[in-house]
């Protein structure tokens, strides 16, 4: 066997691949690792199966969840309702509103703080995000009205582009348009081609 054959059986004899070994060292094998990521993951969805594959929900948990479900359609469809009963029949909802009348302060307090704490959280999640969105807004204000002055300023009608300091007349000329020879020439030009 000639000698290069002798280097490639020390290099890959044994099934082994010494070049691949050295590089592994270097540089983490892409296969192994993606192999590993994979075996890794399988396991935490087997836990997290594993956790939920026994549990048994019994009705008086159905029938809380169904009871959490009901307050915030149950007062859309009532007020709902509410408009519809007055316009259907005024006298009826008149009745029903006097008897509301008769309802103790004490008791509207109770009915405001179960309200709000119940939807409180999510008003108050939301108002502090539209408060940011307000604070985000004002502080680009004076970049916008930077950039609306420096757009103002390229404009060729607004005094002071030609540079005029304080000269009246000169701004008065600028902003005024006046006969162009050239550009009456141009014209004539090109209306007539044939005079020239």
């Amino acid at each position: 066997m000639g000698l290069i054959g002798r280097v490639f059986s020390v290099l890959f004899g044994g099934d082994r691949n010494v070049v691949a070994e050295t590089a592994e060292v270097f540089r983490v094998n892409a296969e192994a690792a993606d192999q590993r990521a994979a075996s890794l993951q399988g396991a935490a969805l087997d836990q997290l199966s594993a956790e939920f594959a026994h549990v048994k929900v019994s009705w008086y948990d159905r029938f809380i969840d169904g009871l959490n479900r009901i307050p915030r359609p149950a007062m859309a469809l009532g007020t709902l309702g509410l408009f519809l009963s007055a316009m259907v029949d005024p006298v009826w909802f008149a009745e029903r509103m006097q008897g509301i009348a008769l309802v103790p302060e004490p008791l509207w307090w109770l009915l405001g703080a179960i309200v709000s704490f119940y939807f409180g959280a999510r008003h108050q999640a939301k108002g502090q995000e539209f408060q940011r969105s307000i604070a985000a807004t004002l502080a680009r204000v004076p970049q916008v009205i930077t950039a609306v002055e420096d757009l103002r300023a390229l404009d060729a009608r607004s005094p002071g582009v030609a540079q005029t300091q304080s000269d009246a007349t000169l701004t008065l000329a600028a902003v005024q348009p006046s006969d162009n020879p050239a550009l009456d020439d141009w014209l004539r030009q090109r209306t007539h081609p044939a005079t020239m």
